[in-house]
């Protein structure tokens, strides 16, 4: 499918790092050349990664090919050192908060098996919580006790902050929240839930994996203790990467479920100390070439501008969701009064896998999320699994419009 190329859109919008920039949809889909063959409508699943941040990848790689991967490692150690100062930049953190890590599951994972948790210790969790975490929450209830309330939904689908504040019991340890979930369009309410967790003196936790690249995150207002998220989402970077943020305060209480000769230091025959920074949390071994990538994507983002990123795909995401919602038979899920690039909808008498496979074959790249990937959420909105399209910065007004003709002709094929 050949789409067209609009001319370039400008606007003026503050970004994060105060400066201001012009938007230039034309560099960004140039950046991305894979926008002139598809529409690529997948970016909560793994977006298209932008020129810069794949050589950036690709340079690497092709140095470990010429001079070998200790010999790259060394004399790219300014490149791979730049990650910490990427993302510290992008979460208003400190370096020493940061850890970079091969996934964004195994990030949240590394910091929570770390907390040294009590029998009978209480933790709220919001029914939007991704599924690997609850996973994860569900074996620490077996093997360690501790107790699972779940918070309910306001009328806005969003965690309700009242009830939040009402469930929490003595023995509360912590707040878990997902701050975009997977399987909606949903923005929860991150900084308001970071005000109640200071109030308490609670452990806040948050998955940032949907959030990080399409809004701009500032850990020091959000407030929490942790943070997990991934490169290949809207950050547009290179699978098998992931990052992790640990509030310096709450470093020394946390003790690595596993640790190797890079996350501790051997000290004595039978002793041995943590890294004193976040760094703990990492491995000696890793995707060198993508953890390169993964700062050229932070910094990437940052150009571009993080609040005018999410200007842009909130716009888009809204005037699909309206288009959509003019077609007979289709029906969109998302809740929320503050909604992303992410758009969940289902078909009558039409499969969304089925549906998705039949996107592809035309060209258009979406995803399904079932039911078993959003368990709680799904249950108690009463949605078997919806087909979902997630835009970001680089897509356009034609592609959406491209998009529901598909859709409108499948409905009636």
């Amino acid at each position: 499918m050949k789409l067209p190329t609009l001319p370039s859109t400008a606007s003026s919008v503050a970004t994060t790092n105060k400066v201001s920039h012009l938007f230039d949809l034309q560099k960004a889909r140039a950046d991305t050349p894979a926008c002139e063959k598809l529409i690529h409508f997948n970016n909560a699943g793994a977006s298209l990664m932008p020129q810069p941040v794949y050589q950036a990848v690709l340079d690497h790689l092709q140095l470990e090919q010429t001079i070998g991967g200790y010999e790259a490692a060394a004399e790219n150690a300014d490149k791979l050192d730049s990650f910490y100062s990427a993302f510290a930049n992008l979460l208003n953190a400190s370096r020493d908060e940061i850890a970079f890590v091969e996934n964004a599951t195994r990030a949240w994972d590394m910091a929570v098996y770390a907390i040294p948790w009590r029998a009978g210790d209480r933790v709220l969790v919001h029914q939007s919580e991704y599924s690997s975490n609850y996973l994860a929450l569900l074996q620490l209830a077996r093997e360690k006790r501790i107790q699972i309330d779940q918070v309910p939904s306001g009328s806005d689908g969003a965690i309700d902050l009242e009830q939040l504040q009402e469930m929490i019991h003595p023995q509360t340890r912590a707040i878990f929240l997902t701050y975009v979930p997977s399987q909606s369009g949903l923005v929860n309410p991150a900084g308001e839930v970071g005000d109640i967790a200071r109030d308490n003196n609670l452990l806040y936790v948050l998955d940032a994996c949907q959030a990080a690249g399409q809004m701009p995150i500032d850990v020091q207002q959000i407030g929490c203790d942790i943070l997990s998220g991934t490169g290949r989402k809207f950050l547009r970077g290179p699978r098998g990467t992931g990052f992790l943020y640990v509030r310096k305060e709450r470093l020394d209480t946390l003790e690595p479920p596993f640790i190797d000769l890079h996350s501790a230091a051997w000290t004595a025959d039978h002793d041995y100390e943590f890294q004193a920074n976040a760094r703990r949390f990492e491995n000696w071994e890793c995707f060198a070439a993508g953890k390169i990538g993964l700062a050229a994507a932070a910094n990437y983002a940052m150009e571009v501008g993080l609040s005018q990123i999410q200007q842009r795909v909130f716009s888009l995401a809204q005037t699909l969701r309206t288009e959509l919602s003019t077609i007979d038979c289709v029906k969109v899920h998302d809740p929320g009064s503050q909604r992303c690039g992410i758009v969940t909808f289902s078909c009558e008498n039409k499969d969304a896998e089925k549906l998705v496979a039949e996107l592809r074959a035309e060209g258009i790249n979406t995803s399904v999320t079932a039911r078993r990937n959003a368990r709680l959420d799904f249950q108690q909105r009463k949605v078997p699994s919806a087909v979902r399209a997630s835009l970001h910065y680089f897509n356009n007004d034609d592609e959406i419009a491209n998009f529901c003709q598909v859709i409108e002709s499948k409905l009636h094929q």
